[in-house]
């Protein structure tokens, strides 16, 4: 799922089919559209009264530190922008949007929620700067995700790189092992590294209170795209195949051949099972101490492994803790998963449009990453801006013309699956169920058409 410090809930939403979408007033010689209004779509909405209010899931310090990115911009503007952070937005934005109540503006964790609102004619269409903007800074994939059929409805906002592998630099050094290129590399350095110390060489946590399971997803997800590929990625998320399709069982079965090893999980935490029952921030201790040898776990975790709490160890190449993405089947692949927001509007006055344009913007992606904690995809971000070394390593990924990005697929399906039996699903199989069992009961609970 979407991610920048925590997991965030989703509500059930209709699924967005990721392939073949395409962006809508994209050509090359589209104005900038400051002060244009929307194209067709739900219909004039909104007044230029100098306000614009901002609903979204970003809370405490992050929204802090978003309201603080845009600040020197309200002021040279003239727009005053009014944020609302929410636990409850994926419940409550739908309802406010057929009461009359929604905002002008609203940051979508899940394209599949923003997708199913679209569908609906409650949002409306992006106007032409920020269909320009999107065409000129964001990957044909990003533009996906922020379309329904062939219109644009939106921009990305700030993004993620999942299916980073932690790891000592020291240690590696120590066993004298090296980063691998492929995922049966990895298998064999995992094998190496238990042979080495005698100890499971993986710590793994799915624990996460209600939406306990979702690290697992994040896992099956890689080893789909990255046995499978995007195509069959693609058609699964949107039920082209059914979820118990021979491709993401073997997938399964990849995953399995770390997780379900009691000779490689859980360093540190217990057996096999104890991967249900330990939070998932708590690897990063053990990481720190050097109890653990190698976690799973997206950019955002280095916030976790610095932590005073869990030993505050440094993350960098030469640092205590560092991490190279989980590897493809074939040596130099370049698919990557990863989570983000689309900004979307209910309103279309110019005042809307404007605060619209510039968070589609290289300026406003560098000034709230400049702050910290975060990264965007977007191309005209300086990696520098990052206030991490991991952070700066996670927009390479994404700015490389080479990466194959898709969107964390529980994301993208139906809530009742993505976050629902896909979580549970995972700790199922944890605990011994079949994998057949697992993912019949998975497809079982697919919404019909």
């Amino acid at each position: 799922m979407s991610f920048i410090v925590q997991r965030r809930f989703t509500a059930p939403f209709a699924i967005l089919a990721v392939a073949g979408l395409a962006l809508a007033g994209c050509s090359s010689d589209t104005g900038s559209g400051s002060g244009s209004s929307a194209g067709p779509g739900p219909g004039d909405a909104g007044d230029a009264d100098g306000v614009v209010t901002i609903y979204g899931t970003i809370q405490d310090t992050e929204a802090d530190l978003l309201n603080k990115s845009w600040a020197a911009w309200e002021k040279e503007s003239g727009i005053d922008i009014q944020y609302e952070g929410s636990k409850e937005f994926e419940a409550q934005i739908g309802t406010r949007a057929q009461g009359g109540t929604a905002p002008d503006l609203a940051i979508f964790p899940q394209p599949g929620l923003l997708g199913d609102l679209a569908s609906r004619d409650l949002v409306q269409p992006a106007p032409e700067g920020v269909a320009s903007n999107v065409s000129e800074f964001w990957g044909e994939d990003w533009a996906g995700y922020a379309s329904t059929g062939d219109t644009l409805y939106g921009a990305p906002l700030m993004a993620s790189v999942k299916g980073f592998v932690w790891y000592s630099p020291a240690q590696f050094k120590e066993w004298g092992v090296e980063v691998p290129t492929t995922y049966q590399e990895l298998l064999d350095l995992t094998k190496t590294i238990q042979g080495k110390t005698k100890t499971a060489p993986w710590c793994v946590g799915f624990g996460s209170d209600a939406a306990t399971g979702w690290p697992g997803t994040d896992w099956v997800e890689d080893l789909v795209l990255r046995e499978a590929g995007p195509d069959v990625y693609d058609q699964w998320v949107a039920h082209e195949i059914p979820f118990n399709d021979p491709a993401i069982k073997s997938a399964f079965d990849s995953v399995g051949e770390i997780l379900l090893n009691p000779d490689y999980v859980n360093a540190g935490f217990g057996d096999v099972k104890s991967i249900n029952t330990t939070p998932f921030g708590d690897p990063a201790r053990a990481l720190g101490d050097g109890s653990c040898a190698l976690h799973h776990q997206a950019s955002f975790y280095d916030g976790f492994i610095q932590d005073p709490a869990n030993g505050n160890a440094t993350v960098g190449p030469d640092a205590d803790i560092w991490a190279f993405i989980t590897p493809s089947v074939e040596a130099g692949g370049s698919a990557v998963t990863g989570g983000g927001e689309i900004v979307a509007a209910f309103s279309n006055d110019t005042d809307t449009v404007k605060v619209q344009e510039y968070l589609s913007s290289p300026e406003w992606a560098n000034s709230r990453v400049a702050l910290g904690g975060v990264i965007s995809a977007n191309k005209g971000l300086d990696p520098a801006s990052a206030s991490s070394p991991i952070l700066q390593e996670a927009i390479k990924v994404l700015q490389d013309p080479a990466t194959t990005f898709r969107f964390d697929g529980s994301d993208l399906m139906p809530g009742v699956v993505g976050a629902g039996s896909f979580w549970t699903g995972m700790v199922d199989w944890i605990n011994g169920k079949s994998t057949d069992e697992v993912l019949d009961n998975i497809e079982a609970t697919w919404p019909s058409e």
